[in-house]
């Protein structure tokens, strides 16, 4: 059975937008460069901004320039004549139309939605009735689709009126990181882990990803949906799958996306005495974050706000695997550091052999992936201190490491960014890094019952300062639970 055509054009929807601007175009650059996109491929933005064709070229030229990397000559000729802009208003069909001079005959296009969700609905509705959604074309969409699961659920009808779902390319950027992918490869590609990924030899999972910039003029967006809405629905819950997922049958799309959707329905629903006991809001107030004064996110608003900037909670997957192992996510603005990290804490030797002297030396294993600022795998092991002592071994915890920097910085490569990856897979219908329909239906009806559970048991944010690790509430969290985050 012959695959999904490869695509030959992209339409980008928010062609001027900072997303569109700095990491779509700068992916497709960069994949031009690497010899990946296919010799008649097409680039054609659009935007309401009334640009002609040149100014636009001078803007992305201004753009990619920023970048380390610079822009090549040669490079920039070959994608600059892929280039073209239209002016148009994404939801009347009637300036979409314009668009069919501009794609000239191609014939799998795919339409890069970097806009507001609000806006999808009417999109999908105007490409349509201009006669683009053609059965070859595909679609993709930024998160978040949708605020809760209902509205989740209308944007997903709406699309699924013009679209069929292996049309339909629901993006997390998260996926297209090297580190998340490898996470897969170590899993299922080595023999080591897979018989200890269980509750027989795991005692907890932490799943971190901290930013250190605050909302500032994003609030309006981030007002509505929080910390709870904005990451953890989308990009932690994914994590969390890909962590805990079983073995899939292979990597075909359907096969690795089946799997995630059974973690997600595992997960146990949240109630009023959990929200109270395992879950921590939090809101950022004026502090210090890299040296510097920051102001609070009500400061950042201009009047108070009952909205999180920070979540900190306990979640359990009710199956055989992974029973009795809780799941510790947090995630907050105006974090001390920038950092993405899946620590899974192995338990402890059962008995040490090696006396009183090494008591405090000996530690559990961790394996440690960390993806962001720094992308690399850790797993410390314990090992004998060097030299010699008296009153039995001494022991020390070291690290193997699988940095990516460091294996490859003499490869003359470049730290990729994720949307290549990604937009590689749309071109060639690759769905598996991907998110499908019931996955994304499934991750709001659980996310849903953390936010009716938080409003049932009354729980508003608590401040915290900017620069630190969240309210004082988190370290009680998951200290209540005789563990400690890895910090």
């Amino acid at each position: 059975m012959p695959g999904p055509p490869q695509a030959d054009a992209i339409v980008l929807f928010g062609g001027t937008g900072d997303l569109a601007r700095r990491m779509l175009l700068a992916s497709l650059y960069f994949l031009d460069a690497d010899g990946f996109l296919p010799d008649d491929f097409r680039i054609v933005a659009t935007a309401r901004a009334d640009l002609t064709r040149a100014a636009f070229l001078d803007l992305a030229h201004q753009t990619l320039s920023e970048r380390p990397e610079g822009v090549d000559a040669a490079v920039w000729t070959r994608f600059s004549g892929r280039l073209s802009y239209v002016v148009a208003d994404a939801t009347k069909a009637e300036d979409l139309a314009k668009l069919k001079a501009a794609l000239d005959g191609a014939k799998a296009p795919f339409f890069y939605l970097a806009i507001s969700p609000s806006l999808y609905e009417k999109v999908c509705v105007a490409l349509a009735a201009a006669g683009l959604a053609t059965e070859a074309a595909r679609i993709v969409l930024e998160k978040p689709i949708g605020r809760d699961l209902e509205t989740s659920r209308q944007i997903n009808a709406a699309l699924g009126a013009v679209f069929d779902e292996e049309q339909i390319f629901r993006i997390d950027h998260y996926l297209g990181k090297e580190t998340v992918q490898n996470l897969i490869a170590l899993r299922f590609a080595n023999a080591l882990f897979e018989p200890l990924w269980n509750n027989l030899a795991i005692d907890h999972v932490q799943i971190t990803v901290a930013e250190t910039e605050g909302v500032g003029e994003r609030w309006p967006y981030y007002d509505e949906y929080g910390a709870l809405r904005d990451m953890l629905q989308n990009h932690m819950l994914q994590l969390l799958c890909l962590v805990a997922m079983e073995p899939p049958a292979d990597m075909e799309p359907d096969s690795v996306r089946n799997e995630k959707v059974k973690v997600l329905r595992s997960l146990r629903r949240f109630t009023r005495v959990d929200a109270q006991e395992r879950s921590v809001r939090g809101q950022y107030t004026p502090g210090v974050v890299g040296g510097k004064s920051v102001e609070g996110y009500e400061a950042e608003r201009g009047q108070k706000s009952g909205t999180e900037t920070f979540v900190a909670l306990r979640a359990d997957i009710d199956n055989w695997r992974w029973a009795g192992v809780p799941f510790f996510l947090r995630t907050g603005k105006r974090m001390p550091e920038k950092r993405t990290q899946v620590a899974i804490q192995f338990k402890p030797v059962p008995h040490s052999i090696f006396g009183q002297a090494s008591a405090h030396d000996l530690s559990p294993n961790r394996l440690v992936i960390d993806l962001q600022p720094d992308e690399d795998i850790q797993l410390s092991l314990m090992n004998k201190a060097p030299g010699l002592s008296q009153g039995g071994m001494r022991l020390q915890s070291l690290p193997l490491s699988l940095s990516l920097l460091r294996t490859y910085e003499g490869a003359g490569g470049r730290r990729r960014i994720a949307y290549e990856r990604l937009l590689l897979d749309v071109i060639h219908g690759d769905a598996t890094l991907f998110v499908r329909r019931d996955e994304v239906e499934e991750a709001w009806r659980w996310v849903d019952g953390v936010a009716d559970a938080w409003a049932e048991a009354g729980l508003a944010p608590k401040p915290y300062a900017a620069g630190s690790w969240g309210p004082s509430g988190a370290f009680a969290l998951i200290e209540r639970f005789g563990k400690a985050w890895s910090d």
